[in-house]
């Protein structure tokens, strides 16, 4: 072979293994973007799978919130009328009507009961008790401005 050959050859050799070495690092650069997008969808996984145990958390709590202001609420409405329970047991031991007033009297304390089992409890307050925010309704009464 001439001199000729001999370097035409070298650069056939050296393109191929140029070539060769391209097509490696193209083939490695994408894997490594494979792997690269993978772990981008595994983290995405994960935190979209953090996020709903998040929600589950929330929503499970709001609901037993609900449920404890729901009965709140409804204990709350009944207040005034076992207050007028009272009032009536009052006016209609003034009578001669024993029999209605056994009637009044078994419902009253039918009431009181059910709501004490809810955990309602009867406070006694006496006039001139020191007033505690904590477990008082303050009441205010302001006199109407004349014209």
């Amino acid at each position: 072979m001439s001199k000729k050959d001999k370097k035409e050859e070298a650069v056939v050799d050296n393109v191929n293994e140029t070539a060769t070495n391209n097509t490696q690092v193209e083939e490695l650069s994408v894997e490594e973007q494979l792997k690269e997008q993978l772990a981008k969808e595994k983290d995405k996984f994960l935190r979209l799978f953090a996020e709903f145990e998040n929600y589950k958390k929330r929503t499970t709590k709001e609901r037993i919130d609900l449920f404890k202001t729901a009965g709140q609420d409804v204990i709350a409405s009944l207040l005034p009328v076992i207050d007028d329970f009272d009032r009536a047991y009052v006016e209609i031991s003034k009578t001669e009507e024993k029999e209605l007033l056994k009637g009044v009297e078994l419902i009253k304390n039918k009431l009181r009961d059910t709501l004490k089992s809810k955990g309602l409890e009867q406070m006694e307050v006496a006039v001139g008790d020191a007033f505690n925010a904590d477990e008082h309704e303050d009441i205010t009464q302001i006199p109407a401005p004349t014209d």
